[in-house]
């Protein structure tokens, strides 16, 4: 068997660090998604709202009367 001559490589605590690194910035960038995400579904259902408001104002100018 050869033995490495050079040493190169990442060690078990880098790896740990690095994976304790990332687990942090993840819990710092979950909640933030989380908040887009819900705007985003507000602002469609917003969005569902007017278009529903425009097809009943065009019902009404067509019919004299809302459905």
């Amino acid at each position: 068997m050869s033995k490495r001559i050079n040493g190169s490589g990442f060690t078990l605590i880098e790896l740990l660090i690095v994976i304790g690194i990332i687990g942090i910035l993840a819990s710092i960038a979950i909640p933030g998604y989380a908040h887009y995400r819900k705007k985003s579904y507000n602002a469609a259902a917003q969005s569902d709202l007017r278009n529903v408001k425009s097809i009943l104002e065009v019902y009404f100018a067509d019919h004299k009367h809302y459905p």
